[in-house]
């Protein structure tokens, strides 16, 4: 049975009850519009955990644009559905505001990010990552628990909150689940409900276009992917923001597929107002 929890101070005390009886804690933080992606994490956590909590927050300082976060979905009511029918999460916790940021919104907005924050996705978002530390790091503090899972969608993102794991000793280990995807290849996204159907179904050009790079990575130099990845991506109504093949590890773009043993695919793509994420490994010799 789902529980849903809009304080801090009372999940604290729950929480602590489950410490006292030696329970395991698995924890999904999600700004909610909650799709396949999210419930693939949600059992994950219930398959390596005795409790899963589920956090639905619109964190307002991830937003560098306004607009964005005006526009960025809400349906608790359908959430809250999905999490006892689908997933059977344990217990929703949906904060407001005040709740995640009693000491307003700058109050933790300082974590060192070592660099990971102003490539990619952060060259073209200033203050996006610094905004997604700070609520990730704030909701820890709340539910302390165990593993933290994330997707491999968001790339740069849990890189950088796992960088922010080690750097303030914090023991929650980050747990990453591969990408979900709709039948045509296109990455589950909450932004994906606000496309039409017919750009929906041709979007799965982003994910044809990363399973080519891959392919042509045998023979192609790094430039040369990048451009054809580009060129191939310029297409109305899409519009292709970067494409970067970069170091698993560092972020840090590769000049040589041989000099690095974890390589990575990433890119951001325009298309009707509504930016959409991917990306693919290339070389992993984890």
């Amino acid at each position: 049975m789902l529980t849903t929890i809009h304080n801090a101070s009372e999940l604290t005390e729950i929480i602590l009850d489950y410490r006292k009886k030696g329970l395991k804690i698995g924890f999904v933080p999600t700004m909610g519009a909650l799709h396949k992606g999210h419930l693939h994490l949600v059992k994950m956590s219930k398959n390596e955990n005795d409790i899963t909590i589920v956090s639905i927050f619109v964190n307002p300082t991830q937003f560098n644009d306004p607009r964005d976060l005006e526009k960025y979905p809400r349906t608790l009511s359908k959430d809250q559905e999905l999490l006892q029918s689908t997933a059977s999460a344990d217990i929703l916790y949906a904060p407001d505001v005040d709740d995640i940021y009693p000491d307003g919104i700058q109050s933790g907005s300082d974590i060192g990010l070592g660099g990971l924050d102003v490539m990619m996705e952060g060259s073209h978002r200033p203050g996006h990552f610094n905004g997604v530390a700070q609520v990730v790091n704030r909701l820890l503090e709340i539910v302390k628990p165990d593993n933290l899972y994330m997707g491999q969608k968001d790339f740069q993102q849990f890189t950088i909150i796992n960088y922010m794991l080690k750097s303030l000793s914090i023991p929650t280990k980050l747990r990453v689940c591969p990408i979900v995807r709709e039948d045509n290849g296109l990455a589950m996204s909450s932004r994906n409900v606000r496309l039409s159907p017919e750009v929906r179904t041709n979007a799965s050009i982003i994910f044809k276009t990363l399973k080519a790079v891959k392919q042509k990575s045998r023979i192609l130099d790094i430039e040369s992917l990048k451009q054809y990845a580009i060129k191939r991506l310029d297409k109305p109504p899409f519009k292709p923001e970067y494409f970067d093949i970069v170091d698993g590890n560092t972020l840090l773009p590769v000049d040589n597929l041989d000099n690095h043993g974890y390589i990575v695919a990433c890119t951001a793509v325009w298309v009707e107002g509504v930016r959409l994420i991917d990306n693919m490994v290339l070389k992993s010799d984890l």
